[in-house]
């Protein structure tokens, strides 16, 4: 029986269309070089991270994993907060697919809900894949976390009010974060905030298979992601769930989540099925299919309505969180 795929939000197919020479499916290993210059530092440079000097930014450099090299954590306190520290923290995990991107990418949507609600942002930047695989770049995040943690107070951090925050790749890596911690029993993250994550390394879902050939991350770049971080391992019995959180066999005593995905990207099944999994394993989620929503539809299409609103639920689930 031939897959049909799910139709694109008119408002996102308008930008789709005309934008499909900058992010054409198919993205392979191939393209990688390209890709990291058109995102590179450079690029990154040009963001007012202040927002206008409401937040004091810094790069701080602290101890990575065992044996592995320091990390970087950007650093954005308000301030003028609208109340005495300890603050919230927002604790940033960036996307690129596992193989893009540095500590600023993907920060503007967290630094926007820390000006609204008086937090802290905290933004790390992780190794890359394929120089470095499994479990590297995950083992970094959990480093950034630990420091955060312990060091709060430095920052004007809450340790106790720390919100998990990623987007695709970052999201997924987020979501193994806070189940590497559960199993450490390292710090226990308020909540998990995963937009559109990463999370299944099997790319084999009826949605992957749909989206194949269409969108802005289609089933031949998740398996190029796949493959950079995992190697020959990916698809097979053995991955870990730090590395492919939908391989975990129990979801329970986990933070509670807030996921969202559109209908008509890759990750749509894997999502679905791993919040419909926390609440059968008795945890809390709230999950949010956004129709016709591409993959990063927010980012290609900011003024689009569908944009808004997964902006608008994101704010209001993180306030609600950390007004509890």
């Amino acid at each position: 029986m031939p897959l049909f795929p799910p139709p694109f939000d008119p408002e996102l197919a308008a930008t789709l269309e005309p934008a499909r020479d900058v992010i054409a499916p198919g993205f392979t290993l191939d393209d990688l070089e390209a890709a990291r210059r058109e995102t590179g530092p450079e690029l990154a440079g040009l963001l007012d991270l202040t927002l206008d000097g409401a937040f004091e930014v810094e790069d701080r450099t602290v101890p990575g994993p065992p044996g592995a090299p320091d990390v970087s954590l950007l650093v954005c306190r308000p301030t003028a907060p609208p109340l005495a520290p300890p603050l919230p923290v927002l604790y940033h995990v960036h996307g690129g697919g596992m193989m893009l991107g540095t500590n600023r990418a993907g920060v503007t949507e967290p630094l926007a809900w820390a000006r609204e609600l008086g937090a802290v942002v905290v933004s790390v930047e992780y190794r890359l894949a394929p120089e470095h695989p499994h479990p590297a770049p995950v083992e970094d995040v959990y480093a950034g976390l630990l420091w955060t943690a312990r060091h709060a107070k430095e920052i004007d951090g809450d340790p106790d009010r720390i919100v998990v925050v990623g987007a695709s790749a970052g999201g997924g890596l987020t979501a193994a974060l806070t189940l590497l911690s559960r199993d450490r029993r390292g710090p226990e993250p308020l909540g998990q905030l995963l937009m559109s994550p990463m999370l299944d390394d099997r790319n084999d879902s009826v949605s992957s298979r749909q989206m194949a050939g269409r969108g802005a991350w289609d089933r031949t770049a998740n398996e190029t992601a796949w493959t950079a971080l995992l190697g020959e391992r990916r698809g097979g019995p053995d991955v870990s769930p730090y590395a492919a959180p939908a391989r975990a066999t129990d979801l329970s005593a986990l933070p509670p989540a807030f996921l969202d995905v559109g209908s008509a990207e890759t990750f749509r099944d894997e999502v679905v099925a791993y919040a419909s999994r926390i609440w059968q394993s008795g945890g809390a989620a709230e999950l949010h299919v956004w129709p016709g929503g591409c993959h990063g539809f927010d980012a290609l299409a900011p003024e689009a309505a569908l944009s808004r609103a997964a902006r608008a639920a994101r704010r209001t689930w993180v306030r609600r969180l950390l007004e509890r």
